[in-house]
């Protein structure tokens, strides 16, 4: 794949979300989004995807469970092998990329499944639960966004 921000969001519902329905694959979109809008990530979206630590000795090789999305550290390939599922999440990033699906997660930028409670998730503000996921964002919402009103 040539690493495009529809590509790269697209590989990242399809890793965390394929198996979600619809509002929980824009769900997870959106939080990708969210985080280009923080100041607390990256800037672009390929960049908040493959977040993480990666070995010095191979700045292309992420350290095994070091990475904001484990799909991309856990050791597997991360080339989708469910042409459909893979297309539908093309058509779902597409869609989020491009606004014309409603923000389901409001200013989200954390997630985990519902079956495990990390330790980083009782400093959030819970905001909603989509089917496998539980959405958080920040207690403190002027810290970890820009003020994009500035010099407009």
């Amino acid at each position: 794949f040539i690493l495009t921000p529809l590509i790269c969001l697209a590989l990242n519902v399809y890793f965390e979300a394929r198996d979600q329905p619809l509002i929980g694959q824009i769900a997870v979109a959106e939080t990708v989004l969210n985080r280009v809008h923080s100041t607390l990530f990256p800037d672009t979206v390929c960049e908040v995807v493959y977040q993480g630590q990666y070995y010095s000795w191979n700045p292309e090789l992420p350290i095994k469970n070091r990475c904001q999305f484990s799909w991309h550290c856990d050791g597997l390939s991360d080339k989708p092998k469910d042409e459909g599922a893979w297309e539908y999440s093309i058509m779902v990033a597409h869609g989020v990329l491009n606004g014309y699906t409603e923000n389901v997660v409001e200013d989200a930028l954390w997630y985990h499944a519902h079956y495990v409670v990390p330790e980083w998730s009782k400093s959030k503000r819970k905001i909603v639960r989509i089917n496998d996921h539980i959405f958080y964002g920040s207690k403190n919402y002027q810290e970890v966004y820009l003020d994009h009103s500035e010099g407009e």
